[in-house]
């Protein structure tokens, strides 16, 4: 799952959101975010200049609001029990 933010001319943030099996020279350069939900690990999340702590479990977490069903069907495809809910 690869995460890339872009700045409008207005200002405001755009953030684009794709899925690729293999992570492309160029998605290293303008990805601010890329999880690997076979290895379950952050490859990438920076925003900005800022880097920020690859913490898989929070960073998930926090994309997973927005990216439920996208994010389920990864865990399963890739062989990983989906998060119990209470």
């Amino acid at each position: 799952m690869i995460l890339t933010y872009f700045k409008q001319a207005s200002g405001k943030i755009d953030e684009v959101m794709s899925l690729s099996n293999r992570v492309k020279p160029k998605d290293w350069q303008t990805a601010s975010v890329i999880l690997d939900f076979k290895e379950l690990k952050v490859l990438k999340a920076a925003l900005r200049d800022t880097t920020i702590p690859k913490d898989w479990d929070r960073i998930v977490g926090y994309y997973y609001q927005f990216y439920t069903n996208i994010m389920e069907r990864l865990l399963q495809e890739n062989g990983h029990t989906l998060p119990v809910s209470s």
